[in-house]
């Protein structure tokens, strides 16, 4: 069921996904910012159990994410739950070229879905702070955000211990996906660092592979047959 947010032609509408959590379609590209089979059980899976959680099992003590599209701000707000919740130190760096506007960030619903009684609170912050400036949402999370397109932004190398990458489909928005733009992410990645993303197309597995990333094809959230994890050795 989709619930508009917006009463005019191709604007952008907030939709409920399956797990009844919120997401948003996208009419000019025909995309949603999530699976329609649930927002937070896709984010949870792919970017927290399959990205920060795997890679803290293997040893790291603090973290700094890179995060291709900051989006609706609910794999950030899950970031920070898990900072808090595991008292781990994450800086989160996001970028984003075209921020969604708060009048849409205010009915999701995604605070009630952390046990954290901060969430709501977190999640207002993630949204009004500043571009460009660190930002301390809760003492174990700092986030920094970029308001750019990823085309134009140049990386610092050896940086990253994790990538999300969730930009949208590659059939929406190739240009994201590029060789080039994959090469500088990579270049962006510590050794060890480690790429996630919900998509497993062969054309990106084949890509990260020539980038010499290990590349794993993974078990997918519900109502989705695989996800992918690249390493950088």
């Amino acid at each position: 069921m989709t619930k508009e947010a917006e009463n005019n032609e191709g604007k952008i509408r907030l939709i409920t996904t399956d797990d009844g959590s919120h997401s948003l379609y996208v009419p000019a590209l025909n995309e949603t910012y999530h699976s329609f089979h649930g927002a937070v059980q896709e984010s949870r899976h792919v970017f927290i159990e399959m990205g920060l959680k795997y890679r803290i099992n293997q040893g790291l003590k603090s973290a700094h994410i890179f995060e291709v599209g900051l989006g609706t701000g609910l794999n950030a707000l899950l970031t920070a739950e898990f900072a808090f919740k595991y008292q781990i130190q994450i800086r989160f760096t996001s970028i984003e070229a075209f921020p969604v506007g708060y009048e849409l960030v205010e009915q999701l619903n995604y605070a009630s879905y952390l046990e954290a009684p901060e969430a709501k609170s977190w999640f207002e912050t993630i949204h009004k702070s500043t571009w460009n400036e660190d930002v301390i949402i809760n003492p174990f999370f700092t986030l920094h955000k970029v308001q750019a397109k990823l085309e134009e932004y140049q990386a610092p190398q050896n940086t990253f211990d994790i990538v999300f990458f969730d930009a949208f489909a590659p059939n929406k928005q190739a240009e994201l996906w590029d060789l080039k733009i994959l090469s500088d992410i990579a270049q962006s990645m510590h050794p060890e660092g480690i790429f996630v993303t919900y998509c497993a197309k062969g054309q990106l597995k084949r890509d990260l592979q020539s980038l010499n990333l290990k590349v794993e094809t993974l078990a997918g959230p519900p109502g989705k047959k695989e996800m992918v994890r690249a390493t950088k050795s």
